[in-house]
Parts: structure tokens; C-alpha cells; sequence
């Protein structure tokens, strides 16, 4: 049995505050890449000579590594050190970022990628872990968490104008090259500001099977989601056979944590009602919402001929939006009416943008159709996602507070990429259903894009529901005490 370890004395406030802008900056640079790279996919095409299909490894050998990696990364986080994971996947990200950028052939920028996404999962999976034990205060954590929120919710929208920027002023390479500067200096803050922490050790969850079975079940799960799932269709033999066997796996992890004598991840962390409801309610919540910024782009791009420049601006004021919330009201709102409330009411706003980008015609104005329904989103999510991480992570033990980490990163992921295809692939089925009756090829993009939107502002209200059924209504509790001491 491991001892408990005295808790590390509380940093100085300057400090905490200095060494949470250093996780932040390392969590931007993760989100950021996610998005960057799409402005650049064509340019990459051209010089690379990557046909349409292979084109999708760019972003899919990203995300699979990403995905399939985040839950291990957060467990051994609680395990070996924190900061360690931190700083460890910050190197591997910074170096294939490097890789990427000198990449001469697709196989080696589908490598690189890759490996990107590995280093992206460990720097990132830990950070709210590690948040919550610095800032043990209800009201310091509450903000720091905004503050977090913020950065990993609108780092997107970021990435789409960084894209544009970057990819039209210079070229593709430096989407990748940007990241190593960057990286050599959050690398080096972080060990200067960064508070030294142990782990419980190996012992406390050396789960090598279990760990095994859960990188695969993801992996898989997200293979099947962004390849067969998206370009086969959802009935597909492939996609049916993949997705059945991402369970299976699945099923076998949570068996296998039942039975271990020490489990990678604790079955007591999903018998909590704030942890499991928040993190059902993200994965509907993030299947909506996020498949939508997808969409949206697409339709200011293919009906009102925005380019890949415009397109990054017009999401701007969602961005300023959520940053104005996540980081100046979200904190208060948690505080006076408690996280559930503060959550419902962000997520409210967010089907009723989703809802209104319905009424988007063709001959849309910026203004009219488009401007109101990215200041509605920011408001909402930049409200909505800092309560939801802040349920989350409540109640959680500090030593289990890495794990609950990833698991908040992972919910996330996976109900992003999966409501990006499920809209995609019925958006792209109405489409072609309105072609093949006579619609012009404006309408009938049109027409997929607004069913697509009602569907995520049903997926936004079932969350709605669930939140409402699930979560009790009461403030959490946040993280007591730091769950390490300094070496």
C-alpha cells in the first residue's frame, strides 16, 4: 500500500499564475495543430503529390495517435510525474514538428504526424491534472480552469486564421517550423516554473495489459471513425467489423480493471455521478458543436466563397467571445449559481446558435447569418465547457486526478471526431439527395449544411438532458490538496 505523501507547500500566486500560462501556451500549441493543417491540406497535396484519399492520413495519423493515447498518458501522469509526461511529451511534439516541417516525401510527413500526435497526447493529458492540484482554492481552480478552457475550446478557430496566415505568407513548412521556437521556450519556462512532483509509482497501476487493451480499443475506435466510418459509410462491412472489435477491446479493458489488483484506471472514477454525467454530456456536446465549426467553414467557403484567410476571420468572433467568458465571467458564473447551472444555461446557448445557423440561405451576409451565431457560440461554450470540466474533475482524489484528466481530453476527442463524421456523412447524403431531384449545387450543399446543424443542436440538448438528469445540483467539490510532494 503507498504511503500518502505531505502535500507540497502552495506556491506563490505569481508563480502558480506564471506556470499556468506555461501549460496553457503547451495546450494551444496541441489544439492549434489540429486545425492549422487543414487550411494547408491543399498546398500540401501539390508538393507532396498525395492523392485525395492518402491526403487524409495528414490529419487522421494525428488524430489516432492522439485519441488512442491520451487516457494512458493522463494514468501515468498520476504514476510517474506529472511535469515529467508534461515536459516529455513536449519534446517528442516539438522534435516531430521539426520532422514534419523537413518532410521531402508522404511517407515521412504521415510518420512524422503521427508521432506528433503521440507527443501532443502526453503533453496534454496531464495539464488539468495538474491545474487542479496548483490551484487547490475553489475560486483560483474556477478561473484557472476558464482559463484553460478557453485556450483548449477556441484554439481552433485560432489555428484556421494562423493557417491562413502562415500557409499564404510563407508556405506549408512553416505550419510546423512556427512550433519548435515555441516549444524550445515553453520546454524551458516549464522547468523553471513548473512545481517538481512525484508519483504514486508503477506499483499503484502498473496495468501493462490493461494498458494495452485501452490504447488499442481507442486507437481503434478512432481509425474507425475518421477512415471506413467517413468513407465507406456508417454500414459498411469494414466499419461495422472495425467498430465491433474497438468495443470488444473496450470491453475487455473495463473487465480486466475490474479484476486487477492494481488497475491503469480505477472503476471508482466512473462510479461518479459529476465525472461520468460531465463527461456523457461532452462527448455530446463536442460532437455537436465542434462538427459544426467544421461545416461552418466549409459552407462560408463553398457558398459564400470565402477563402481559406476569410473563412479563419469570420470564426474570430466566436474565439473573442468564449476567451471574454472562459476568462472574465466563467469563474464568477461557477461561483454564484454552481457549475451545473452555469453549464445547462452555456449549453441552452449553444443549440440555440447551432439552431439559427438553420437559417443561413445562400445569399447569406456576414452580418445577417453568420456574425450572430459565432458570438452565440463563444458565449455559450465559453461558459458552458469550463463548468463542464469543472464537474468533471470534482470529487475526483488527487491521486487519480491525471487519470480524470485524460479522461476529459479523451471524451472530448472522441466525441469531436465522431460528430464530425456522423455530420459530415449526412450532410454529404442529403447533398447528394437534393442533386439527384435537380437542386443547384449551392442549394444542395445548403441543404445538407442545415440538416447537419439541426442534428448538432439535438446532440447539444440531449446533453442538455442528461446534465439536467444525471448531475446533482450543487457546486463541486474541487481537488483538495495537491496528490504529490516535491523530490
Amino acid at each position: 500500500m503507498t504511503a500518502t505523501v505531505p502535500p507540497p507547500p502552495t506556491a506563490e500566486p505569481r508563480e502558480r499564475w506564471l506556470a499556468l500560462s506555461v501549460l496553457c501556451v503547451g495546450v494551444l500549441m496541441i489544439v492549434l495543430d489540429v486545425t492549422v493543417v487543414n487550411v494547408a491540406l491543399p498546398s500540401i497535396q501539390g508538393d507532396l503529390g498525395f492523392s485525395q484519399a492518402s491526403l487524409a492520413w495528414v490529419v487522421n495519423a494525428y488524430l489516432i495517435a492522439f485519441g488512442g493515447l491520451l487516457l494512458l498518458a493522463g494514468r501515468l501522469g498520476d504514476l510517474l510525474s506529472r511535469r515529467g509526461v508534461f515536459l516529455g511529451g513536449l519534446t517528442v511534439f516539438t522534435a516531430a514538428s521539426l520532422a514534419c516541417g523537413l518532410a521531402g516525401s508522404q511517407e515521412m510527413l504521415v510518420v512524422a504526424r503521427f508521432v506528433q500526435g503521440a507527443g501532443g497526447a502526453f503533453t496534454s493529458a496531464v495539464v488539468l491534472g495538474m491545474i487542479v492540484t496548483m490551484f487547490p482554492q475553489p475560486r483560483d481552480q474556477a478561473r484557472a480552469i476558464g482559463i484553460y478552457a478557453f485556450v483548449a475550446s477556441a484554439g481552433g478557430s485560432i489555428g484556421l486564421v494562423a493557417g491562413g496566415v502562415l500557409t499564404q505568407a510563407l508556405d506549408w513548412h512553416w505550419i510546423f517550423f512556427v512550433n519548435v521556437p515555441i516549444g524550445v521556450a515553453t520546454g524551458l519556462f516549464a522547468l523553471r516554473l513548473l512545481p517538481r512532483d512525484q508519483g504514486l509509482g508503477l506499483r499503484a497501476g502498473a496495468d501493462v495489459p490493461g494498458a494495452v487493451l485501452i490504447t488499442a480499443a481507442l486507437m481503434l475506435g478512432v481509425y474507425t471513425i475518421v477512415e471506413p466510418a467517413a468513407t465507406d459509410g456508417w454500414g459498411a462491412t469494414t466499419t461495422l467489423v472495425l467498430g465491433g472489435v474497438s468495443l470488444a477491446l473496450l470491453g475487455a479493458f473495463l473487465v480486466r480493471q475490474a479484476r486487477a489488483r492494481t488497475p491503469l484506471m480505477p472503476l471508482r472514477l466512473l462510479r461518479s455521478r459529476p465525472v461520468a454525467g460531465a463527461n456523457l454530456a461532452q462527448v455530446l456536446s463536442a460532437a455537436g458543436m465542434f462538427g459544426v465549426f467544421f461545416l461552418g467553414a466549409l459552407y462560408v467557403q463553398e457558398v459564400l466563397g470565402y477563402d481559406a484567410l476569410q473563412t479563419g476571420l469570420a470564426f474570430l468572433p466566436a474565439t473573442v467571445a468564449m476567451g471574454t467568458m472562459s476568462v472574465r465571467y466563467s469563474e464568477r458564473l461557477v461561483m454564484r449559481f454552481g457549475a451545473r447551472s452555469t453549464m445547462l444555461a452555456g449549453l441552452l446557448a449553444v443549440a440555440a446558435a447551432l439552431a439559427l445557423f438553420t437559417r443561413a440561405p445562400v445569399d447569406g451576409g456576414y452580418v445577417e447569418h453568420v456574425l450572430p451565431v459565432m458570438v452565440l457560440l463563444g458565449l455559450g461554450g465559453g461558459v458552458a465547457f469550463p463548468a463542464l470540466m469543472n464537474l468533471a474533475m470534482s470529487g475526483v482524489r488527487p491521486q487519480d486526478a491525471g487519470l480524470a484528466s485524460g479522461l476529459v481530453n479523451t471524451t472530448a476527442q472522441v466525441g469531436g471526431a465522431l460528430g464530425l463524421a456522423v455530420l459530415a456523412t449526412v450532410s454529404a447524403a442529403r447533398t447528394d439527395e437534393l442533386r439527384s431531384v435537380g437542386e443547384p449545387v449551392a442549394q444542395a450543399l445548403l441543404g445538407g449544411y442545415h440538416l447537419a446543424f439541426w442534428i448538432a443542436a439535438g446532440l447539444v440538448l440531449v446533453a442538455v438532458a442528461v446534465s439536467a438528469l444525471v448531475l446533482t445540483p450543487r457546486s463541486p467539490r474541487p481537488v483538495a490538496e495537491p496528490a504529490f510532494a516535491e523530490e
